[in-house]
């Protein structure tokens, strides 16, 4: 890719920007935004700029912000075994042995995205179906939603004392630390080659969605530092996507600061996930007899936020379930009567997930000054009357999860991402499932979903310039092929009023489900094209 000319004048189309909502025309200078307006006013810019790019009526918008990824993961998914569209057991047996055969000498084989709830087995592999299948090759298949997964014979043999881990089943998939174990053995066996082509996956199909920057979620349970000091170096010499890193671990300021990372927080475990039944929950899951499994309590909350407020370092902490996000606010708000509540808030702590929130942890939200980093494709996959969600917790609890409306109206700063390999990255996807949640109360508008999935994932490090094009703000933007341009939003009557030119509110493309998502056609990352159809 090659840095675009100093000068470039962008005009013919639609430009998303709130320094004028009827703007057709966009300059920039460098690597900023210098200039927005109409056609007339463009004239007079084309004669002096370096290059002038005919939209033909396309849309330009700031890029996305991705805040919830891993990247060498999801670039394995991309590249290697993906079995989330799987929709069978036998066909993932029959995948599993193909992939087997293609990469016998390939060492460990590592593959995501199995999902028994989504079968009409009903259950996952067992280990002599998975061992039949492997034909003896080592083999790594995480679980949807990563956390568990499934270990043939010949993996658990080259990790050692893994019987005597928490999570351990001779037969069954590997839950807590069992897992992290095979998980850390497996990708252990990725030689640096191998590593650096599934972090380029990822790099290269974000651009090609438009996203100009990732948030990835590191630590020692999830990859290792190896894996982010790659990852780091790799984004910083590769024209693409910005990579902001996170080293989940507790009482790791040191080691995130060693590492470059803007936070230590990320995948930073108070609990499992919803459906490897390891959330943390208050009552018991509706179809187990327990309440799932809490790594961390208040008082190590409360420790490692105190640790990282004091070196002027953001915190952040996974939770999913109720009783982990009890344990998260309480933790907190502990953190904040230590340090002062100003210099708590002033750090824009961060909660990943976020899912099971009630009306009192959203208000506590916004009183601690926490960021909710989400993933409103979690809805979309599992959410709805015959969801996992429902299997899990029942109607009434499922239907109170990512309660995206309720964090807007209390001020909550709202970060959207998509846990890759956990659900795709899919920006408009993702704007998309946020506007039309499974559970209508919970529905945000399009645009301020959209913000949250641009603004939202600058703001959340700290950087409130970014993420709009204004005159002076970075020249990190996309350009789209989308049909008709509408205001959406759940409020019918806010929704009129928007579409009324006098509002002055920019529309943005239709997402109404079944209809076509844009098309990426350029992405441009602070100057520099990254990508382009």
């Amino acid at each position: 890719m090659e840095r675009t000319s100093r000068t470039v004048l962008l005009r013919g189309g639609t430009v998303y920007s709130p320094a004028d909502p009827f703007a057709t025309a966009m300059l920039i200078e460098g690597e900023q935004v210098a200039w927005v307006g109409s056609e007339g006013a463009a004239d007079a810019y084309a004669a002096v700029a370096d290059q002038v790019v005919e939209l033909d009526g396309a849309l330009v918008t700031p890029a996305f912000v991705d805040a919830h990824v891993h990247a060498t993961s999801a670039g394995l998914a991309l590249t290697g075994l993906d079995l989330t569209d799987c929709p069978t057991l036998a066909e993932a047996l029959h995948r599993i042995a193909g992939f087997a055969r293609a990469g016998a000498d390939a060492g460990v084989l590592i593959g995501h995205g199995w999902d028994q709830t989504r079968w009409p087995e009903q259950r996952p592999p067992t280990l002599a179906e998975l061992d039949l299948a492997a034909g003896g090759t080592p083999l790594y298949l995480s679980r949807t939603d990563v956390h568990s997964a499934l270990a043939g014979t010949a993996l658990r043999e080259l990790t050692p004392g893994l019987a005597d881990l928490p999570g351990y089943h001779p037969t069954e998939p590997l839950t807590r630390d069992a897992h992290h174990a095979v998980r850390r053995t497996a990708l252990a066996a990725l030689t640096p080659a191998q590593r650096r082509a599934a972090q380029l996956a990822t790099l290269r199909h974000a651009a090609s969605l438009g996203i100009a920057a990732l948030h990835e979620c590191a630590g020692p349970e999830i990859s290792s530092e190896q894996d982010l000091a790659a990852l780091l170096a790799l984004a910083a010499e590769t024209p693409g996507p910005e990579v902001y890193g996170y080293w989940g671990e507790l009482g790791g300021v040191d080691t995130a600061r060693r590492l470059g990372a803007v936070g230590a927080g990320g995948d930073l475990f108070v609990d499992g996930a919803l459906g490897s039944h390891t959330a943390c929950l208050h009552a018991p899951y509706q179809d187990a007899a327990h309440t799932g499994t809490a790594y961390l309590t208040a008082d190590q909350v409360a420790d490692h936020v105190t640790a990282c407020t004091g070196a002027g370092l953001q915190a952040g902490f996974h939770a999913i379930g109720d009783a982990a996000l009890t344990a998260v606010l309480a933790g907190v708000r502990t953190a904040a009567e230590r340090c002062g509540l100003p210099a708590v808030k002033a750090l824009r702590h961060r909660v990943e997930h976020a899912e099971a929130l009630d009306g009192d942890a959203v208000t506590a939200f916004a009183e601690l000054g926490l960021v909710a980093s989400v993933q409103p494709a979690f809805d979309a996959a599992w959410g709805g009357p015959e969801g996992m969600y429902v299997q899990r917790l029942g109607a009434e609890r499922a239907a109170a999860l990512n309660p995206f409306a309720a964090l807007l109206r209390a001020g909550v700063p709202l970060a959207f991402g998509s846990d890759a390999p956990v659900t795709a990255l899919d920006p408009w996807g993702t704007v998309r499932a946020a506007a039309f949640h499974q559970t209508p109360e919970h529905r945000i508008s399009v645009r301020a979903a959209f913000a949250a999935h641009t603004r939202g994932g600058w703001r959340a490090i700290g950087r409130d310039t970014e993420g709009v094009l204004v005159p002076g703000a970075p020249a990190s933007y996309a350009v789209w092929e989308t049909g008709e341009l509408v205001v959406q939003a759940p409020d019918s009557r806010v929704a009129g009023w928007s579409t009324d030119p006098r509002s002055g509110t920019p529309g943005l493309p239709d997402l109404t489900p079944g209809t076509k998502l844009p098309t990426c056609l350029r992405t441009v990352v602070r100057g520099t094209e990254v990508y382009s159809r």
